[in-house]
């Protein structure tokens, strides 16, 4: 069986999809495509190279009779309104983050998922399914360092175009998502912590930040947020247990001795340190979709990001420790 898709949203990231489910992937293809206007989806189409139907709206690809499942890849408030579509018309869809802008739209999907008594829902965080964070989360279940105590991330961008609070809700997203898959814990308080700001930041942004969350069962997970740290795109996690410590493995490079210096490479964008974890989690994706099943994160977990990430930019503006409160996890989720 191969897979029908259509794709909401064809910038940057959806173009990227649109290649990996034709052309890299298999057991899928993209049959329909829309964006702001029917030229611009198109133009997409044509760039890819796929054969493909564009449409003026994303609702109109939504509803088409070609297609099995969505995508959506459009500008972040708008996934609210197309994910609830997506439900209603009972077709499977995935999200990039953010699910919704707030916790109570991610709420709204929630509900209108459980309604319709379906598992459909699909949220795009890929580091769940990036090498490295899969063979740390092996050794977390095997108990290799016992139980794990404190969690120090960091989060480096070479240079990002972010403002106000944005590098809080946009960046650091994935790692409040993937801590909670690692550690498989909840949130309680969160607590952002302003250090000298760089003078390479621009505008309001607040760069660096560095974030402490506290969970349920008691650890303490650290994430330094750097947006401008000019030198490569950087994403590290040590996790320290009872009897051990482990390090998220770091992508292999050419070790170089040259002109006095011995040195490793450093990837400089995220597409090159994540580009494998998209690839497979569009195949498991399109294979569980396949089966009529799901098995990446679901719509709770946007919106569990989505809470923690209202309570870090209270915190950042507040200068205080914010509760976490998360409603009761629904029976659907667990």
């Amino acid at each position: 069986m191969t897979l029908s898709i259509g794709i909401i949203g064809t910038g940057a990231i959806g173009k990227e999809h649109m290649r990996r489910l034709n052309h890299t992937l298999k057991g899928a293809k993209v049959v329909a495509a829309s964006d702001v206007g029917l030229e611009q989806a198109q133009a997409a189409i044509d760039e890819v190279g796929i054969e493909a139907r564009a449409y003026a709206s994303g609702h109109d690809v939504i509803n088409a009779a070609e297609v099995d499942a969505v995508v959506v890849t459009s500008w972040g408030p708008t996934h609210e309104e197309f994910v609830l579509a997506a439900i209603e018309a009972g077709k499977p869809v995935f999200c990039e983050k953010p699910l919704a802008t707030t916790a109570e739209g991610c709420l709204r999907i929630v509900e209108a998922e459980i309604a319709s008594g379906r598992a459909l829902v699909q949220v795009g965080f890929m580091r769940r399914f990036d090498w490295a964070y899969r063979q740390l989360k092996a050794l977390l279940d095997e108990g290799g360092i016992g139980q794990p105590l404190i969690a120090k991330c960091a989060h480096r961008n070479a240079q990002a175009n972010f403002s106000g609070d944005a590098g809080l809700i946009d960046s650091c997203v994935h790692e409040f998502d993937v801590m909670r898959w690692l550690l498989e814990d909840d949130y309680v308080s969160a607590q952002v912590i302003q250090p000298r700001v760089s003078s390479l930041a621009e505008g309001d942004l607040q760069d660096p930040s560095l974030i402490i969350l506290r969970t349920r069962k008691g650890m303490v997970i650290t994430i330094e947020s750097f947006l401008n740290c000019q030198y490569g795109y950087d994403i590290r996690c040590e996790l320290v247990g009872e009897s051990g410590v482990a390090d998220l493995p770091q992508p292999a490079s050419v070790p170089l001795r040259h002109s006095a210096r011995d040195s490793l490479g450093v990837i400089t964008h995220w597409k090159d340190r994540f580009i494998d974890a998209f690839d497979v989690e569009f195949q498991e994706w399109v294979d569980a979709t396949a089966k009529g099943e799901r098995h990446g994160p679901t719509a709770w977990d946007g919106y569990v990001a989505a809470v923690t990430s209202d309570a870090c930019v209270k915190a950042r503006h507040s200068q205080q420790v914010e509760p976490i409160a998360l409603a009761e996890r629904p029976a659907f989720y667990r």
